[in-house]
């Protein structure tokens, strides 16, 4: 098939850019919450105890609501995404978390309405994390069933590098906040601008989706369930037919989502503890997020010669060393030594981070794509990133040590590092060659 072998380079770009906008607007979106709920929601929308991190605790726990959303969107974006396409449900995702978002900033405070103030972010919370589950896979699945073979896991990481990129605008908006307003002014109304903003950033994503079509691999595939009403796809056939491929997923994902969160997310709480001024923890923030930027694309053209194997067990292993490495630089207060471990935090997450999409691509199927990926990725959350910030923030204010964080991220590190070691190499894998193989065997088991 044509589209598999050479690509329209000219249209493939296009529908790299249509799944970066909507995935920057998202992200800028999902982060913008994770750092104001570090620096604002912990004393707005809670009752005080006296000290400052059981706030910043019981917004983490809110932080953590959208994360627990994020795989009921993904089973129903992924379970619809594989019967109608995954084009359609991009738009509609962009526009919800839009809304929520732009709702945040107007929530009054807990000492306005009471607690009416943390259940209304939690429900806005909620509709995020649930757009957001469903916009990862199809928008990672527009990139790679466009892309060829030989090159699946760098046009793959295009998506995955929006991820710091939308990073990279929530911390540009929030340090030009924080740094040309008063503390006070900050907390009382400018943090609510950056979630205002997202509004024309939204209607800029959203144009730019429409201009972009499904692959012709789902296309294809969605023909074959059309003219065959038994053939069954989505979320049913993944745990019926690729359990391996479900579970090897969330075990890649595992270590990866919860070393990210605790540098982009926890190092701001940490370094905040240790006295460190915020504007320059945000200024060191965005010059990592340039970094992972820059390298993301260039680990998936690595995987794409050396393997997705090999560079992901790299990845997972130096994970296992990175905490040991960067406390004891952060505990300096040098704004240089800070700066080289959050960048080199954020080296390692890439290179377990910049080929998932190519890697989970071809584990399934197209009839069941979508669900697979989008389940994959977002359960894993669950138990993985949306609990991370609040579980080091909590052994944070029992033993004041960065030791025991060490240690959580050595366990969630190794844990990906046995999925990487037991997964297939799909380095170069045909998805119509896949698909083949999953009819020949669904013939296999109805003929038995």
């Amino acid at each position: 098939m044509k589209h598999e072998q050479t690509a329209d380079l000219p249209y493939l770009r296009k529908v790299v850019g249509a799944s970066m906008a909507g995935t920057v607007v998202e992200w800028y979106e999902f982060f913008l919450y994770a750092t104001v709920a570090t620096l604002v929601f912990g004393e707005l929308f809670f009752p005080q105890t006296g000290n400052e991190l059981d706030g910043i605790i019981a917004a983490f726990a809110t932080y953590a609501v959208g994360f627990i959303a994020r795989p009921l969107g993904g089973v129903v974006f992924g379970h619809i995404g594989d019967r109608i396409g995954r084009k359609s449900l991009l738009q509609f995702s962009l526009v919800l978390i839009g809304v929520s978002t732009f709702l945040m900033g107007c929530l009054p405070g807990f000492a306005s309405i009471g607690y009416w103030a943390p259940a209304l972010l939690v429900l806005l919370r909620f509709i995020q994390g649930f757009a957001l589950g469903g916009e990862w896979g199809g928008a990672v699945l527009l990139v790679t069933e466009h892309s060829p073979n030989r090159s699946r896991a760098f046009w793959g990481s295009f998506p995955q590098a929006a991820v710091p990129i939308g990073n990279l605008l929530a911390t540009v908006v929030i340090l030009a906040l924080s740094a040309t307003l008063s503390e006070e002014a900050f907390t009382a109304w400018g943090w609510r601008v950056g979630f205002w903003l997202s509004v024309v950033i939204i209607a800029i994503g959203y144009y730019i989706r429409t201009q972009v079509s499904d692959s012709p691999i789902f296309k294809a595939a969605q023909e074959k369930v059309e003219a065959e009403p038994e053939t069954r796809h989505g979320l049913t056939e993944v745990f019926r037919n690729n359990p391996r491929g479900l579970l090897t997923a969330m075990g890649l994902r595992f270590g990866e989502n919860i070393l990210y969160y605790m540098v982009v997310t926890f190092s701001i709480t940490y370094l905040h503890h240790r006295e460190v001024n915020t504007t320059r923890i945000l200024a060191l923030l965005f010059l990592a997020h340039i970094a992972h930027v820059v390298v993301i694309p260039i680990i998936g053209r690595l995987a794409d010669r050396l393997g997705r194997k090999p560079v992901y067990v790299a990845g997972a292993g130096l994970a296992l060393l990175w905490p040991f490495i960067a406390f004891p630089l952060f505990d300096t207060g040098q704004t240089a030594t800070i700066l080289q471990a959050i960048v080199l935090g954020l080296i390692v997450h890439g290179m377990m981070y910049a080929a998932q999409p190519a890697i989970m691509t071809e584990m399934f199927p197209t009839r069941m794509r979508y669900s697979g990926v989008s389940l994959g990725y977002q359960v894993t959350a669950i138990f993985a990133g949306s609990w991370a910030p609040m579980v080091g923030t909590f052994l944070l204010r029992e033993t004041d040590s960065w030791v025991p964080i060490a240690w959580y991220i050595v366990g969630a590190a190794a844990v990906s590092l046995l999925a990487a070691l037991m997964m297939r190499e799909t380095k170069g894998a045909s998805l119509a060659g896949i698909d083949r193989e999953d009819a020949q065997r669904s013939a296999g088991a109805k003929a038995g």
